[in-house]
C-alpha cells in the first residue's frame, strides 16, 4: 500500500493554466507542480502568466520587501 498517492489534485469546475503544456485546463489534468490556479474561469486561467508577472512587479516595488539598510541616525 502506497503512503503517497501520485495523482493530480483539483476539481472539475476549477480552471488552471498548465505551464508545461502552455494551455488552460479544467480540473485535475496535470500535476500540481505544473499548474497555476485555481481560477474561477477559463479566461482568468488564460491570463495566469500575465497576472503572475504583474504581481511579481508589484512585489518588487513594494517598499515593505526591500532589503535596503535603514538610514543611519546620529
Amino acid at each position: 500500500m502506497a503512503l503517497f498517492r501520485r495523482g493530480t489534485a483539483g476539481k472539475p469546475g476549477e480552471w488552471y493554466y498548465c505551464i508545461k503544456h502552455q494551455k488552460v485546463e479544467e480540473g485535475p489534468e496535470c500535476r500540481a507542480a505544473d499548474r497555476l490556479g485555481p481560477y474561477a474561469s477559463p479566461e482568468e486561467a488564460a491570463r495566469a502568466i500575465e497576472t503572475s508577472r504583474e504581481r511579481n512587479e508589484q512585489w518588487r516595488n513594494d517598499p515593505r520587501w526591500r532589503d535596503e539598510e535603514p538610514p543611519a541616525t546620529g
